[in-house]
């Protein structure tokens, strides 16, 4: 089979090959996002690339935190949380939620009236209150309703095939 670049494609069974499953979702870009909500000990932040808006009335998105994190309990659980859609200068940013639930430090943030942990000057902001979570195999769906949305100018951090870059607009 081809494809409209003319580069062969192969058709294969998800369940019997999950690394190629993996590589074949990989060729989808992304945006890079940053969850925050109030933990049990404190503020804590995850990256996530599984993020999706879904109904503009009423204002809902979604996310999937993935079972296997440390982090999933108090993700899961959360009423309230934060999405941070990160520009193409906050890489750090990302790279440190990835490593530490608690990265916090150094960081421009406050909290919102729920304690939901607010990062300031990322590109995009929307403040939730969970409406719904869903079995998603190894993920939860979790989704919910946008209560208050920021926006700044700027170029997205992307993520696709394994690595960051940015998106640009073409005419």
């Amino acid at each position: 089979m081809m494809d409209g670049s003319g580069l062969p494609m192969t058709s294969f069974d998800p369940s019997g090959d999950p690394r190629r499953f993996r590589t074949a979702l990989g060729a989808f870009a992304t945006g890079v996002t940053v969850v925050t909500t109030q933990g049990p000990l404190g503020p804590l932040g995850i990256t996530a690339n599984s993020f999706a808006s879904v109904s503009l009335d009423p204002p809902l998105v979604l996310w999937a935190p993935a079972r296997a994190s440390a982090r999933f309990d108090a993700f899961a659980g959360a009423d309230h949380f934060a999405i941070h859609v990160l520009g193409l200068e906050q890489r750090s940013i990302s790279d440190a939620f990835s490593r530490s639930g608690e990265a916090f430090q150094g960081l421009d943030w406050t909290e919102d009236p729920h304690g939901t942990p607010i990062l300031q000057d990322t590109l995009a902001r929307f403040t939730c209150e969970t409406v719904a979570r869903h079995d998603g195999g190894d993920h939860m769906i979790v989704v919910a309703r946008v209560h208050e949305a920021a926006r700044r100018d700027g170029a997205p951090l992307a993520f696709q095939g394994g690595r960051f870059g940015t998106m640009r607009p073409t005419e």
